[in-house]
């Protein structure tokens, strides 16, 4: 799955999806993602506990508060494992040469992330179910 910037988004987006694995019931998801050089995923907030291996480049997670300030960023090169609860608030991009991360979720609803504006308010909510079924239409 390729996501790609519009003008509603005032920072570069550009990265791609895969599905590794899932366990629906369970709550569980593993994802690669890919990204651009210096392109950002959409801002999010993680509802799963997330973790995390830096794969390829280098990844950087910037953590904002709720009045839209950096408050910490992380650079992370390859080899770069981490694990976090749900609940963290941050953008994403990749470094010069663009990165690649395996990511394993898990939230018993099966809530994944939340896609927010720059107001922290959701635009989008990304589940096991939302992603199961982008993955069979890209299949098919």
């Amino acid at each position: 799955m390729h996501y790609e910037g519009s003008p509603r988004f005032d920072y570069p987006i550009d990265y791609d999806i895969a599905v590794l694995g899932h366990q629906e019931d369970a709550g569980r998801l593993d994802l690669l993602i890919r990204w651009a050089p210096d392109a950002y995923c959409h801002f999010h907030r993680h509802v799963a506990t997330t973790t995390s291996l830096v794969l390829e480049g280098e990844h950087h997670v910037i953590d904002i508060d709720d009045d839209g300030n950096e408050v910490h960023h992380d650079v992370r090169p390859a080899g770069t494992y981490c694990s976090g609860p749900g609940g963290d608030v941050h953008m994403e991009r990749g470094g010069p040469e663009g990165s690649l991360v395996l990511f394993s979720m898990h939230e018993p609803a099966g809530r994944m992330f939340e896609v927010l504006d720059a107001d922290h308010s959701v635009l989008a909510e990304n589940t096991i179910e939302s992603f199961i079924e982008q993955d069979r239409e890209l299949a098919s």
